[in-house]
């Protein structure tokens, strides 16, 4: 089965983002896919490379990263919700004359349009937050 997720919270706002990593988790060890992952609202935070969350806690931007490394999933931001975050991909910071992007590793940004292709293409849609 192919799933497509939206998670809406942030990082560290609820348990949102927490219990949609090991949904895709287990999804993806039971052998199913995880067509996409489109991250909404104040979820575009899971993308920010710069969280350096303590130690002690779960740290979503990296776990995100590393399974998207691993089984290469999807991971896009709302263009609409980085831009009115802060939130910038390379190239918006380059016409922005920032020295550096703020996108993690295996993270872009792109439009609702992905989102309604991913649903599109999933057998299942889940939305977390």
């Amino acid at each position: 089965m192919k799933f497509a997720l939206q998670i809406n919270a942030g990082p560290y706002a609820s348990n949102a983002g927490h219990t949609a990593y090991r949904f895709a988790e287990t999804a993806l060890a039971m052998g199913h896919e995880v067509e996409r992952v489109f991250f909404y609202h104040d979820g575009i935070y899971h993308g920010l490379r710069y969280a350096t969350p303590p130690d002690d806690e779960f740290d979503c931007t990296a776990r995100w990263s590393a399974l998207a490394e691993r089984h290469r999933i999807d991971l896009v931001l709302c263009i609409s919700a980085a831009q009115k975050r802060g939130l910038l991909c390379r190239d918006e910071a380059e016409r922005q004359g920032k020295h550096d992007d703020d996108l993690a590793p295996g993270f872009r940004i792109a439009g609702l349009g992905q989102l309604v292709e991913a649903i599109r293409h999933a057998d299942r849609f889940l939305v977390f937050g």
